[in-house]
């Protein structure tokens, strides 16, 4: 089986690479991989960059895991995307996405729990979607989105279904920035270099303070759901 991270150091950044050689779907090996991930940049003290495949940011959590009926291994599922979305919304330095393909929860929430979100200007969609396949959006995942979304674009897509295109995905708050994709290494790169010269201890600091409330409701969804 392909591993489904590939972490690499570069100045001031850890880069992870989510590529399963499919979709990038978020079971339980790929979550526990990127939680060992980004431990680690938060240990090297870098600021930490989360990107997948050309063509797929990631399709979300894996269905398979839910349709097998198995209660516990879906739980643990959920548990580990979870305290994932969590540790980046909390996250002690700046989190950086780049988004080339489609965005589908668990992807979507991640992106919502960065500093930055750079997609390509066209050729994929994102949101929450889990209405039009029969799930109930999971508290803390609402939690995620409530924060950073817009209130009329957090109703649209939890409540139907909406997939946003790129420009669409902007005004909405899913991401903050729209390149060509030729052009997205460089607005990487810019990222990088703009988020490693903020303050550590401010950042972090500042950051706490800022969601507090929404780091409190996600934690509180957690204890209440999935614990």
């Amino acid at each position: 089986m392909t591993h489904p991270i590939t972490v690499t150091r570069q100045a001031n950044a850890t880069r992870i690479r989510m590529d399963d050689g499919k979709v990038n779907v978020m079971n339980p090996a790929m979550l526990s991989a990127l939680h060992a991930a980004f431990d680690q940049a938060a240990a090297d003290g870098d600021v930490a960059v989360l990107e997948g495949r050309d063509n797929i940011f990631s399709a979300g959590f894996d269905l398979k895991v839910f349709a097998s009926g198995d209660g516990a291994a879906s739980r643990e599922m959920l548990y580990l995307g979870a305290t994932l979305a969590l540790k980046l919304l909390s996250f002690p330095r700046p989190v950086v996405t780049v988004t080339a393909g489609h965005a589908y929860p668990m992807g979507a929430f991640l992106m919502l729990g960065a500093d930055w979100r750079i997609g390509a200007d066209a050729g994929w969609r994102g949101g929450l979607n889990e209405v039009q396949i029969g799930l109930t959006i999971p508290s803390f995942a609402l939690e995620m989105a409530r924060q950073r979304l817009t209130p009329a674009h957090f109703s649209r897509t939890a409540m139907t279904a909406e997939l946003f295109e790129p420009q669409e995905a902007l005004t909405a708050g899913l991401v903050d920035q729209l390149v060509p994709r030729e052009d997205l290494e460089a607005a990487t790169q810019a990222a990088i270099t703009r988020m490693a010269g903020l303050d550590r201890a401010a950042h972090a600091a500042t950051k706490l303070r800022a969601r507090a409330g929404a780091i409190a409701a996600v934690k509180a969804a957690i204890e209440a759901e999935l614990t």
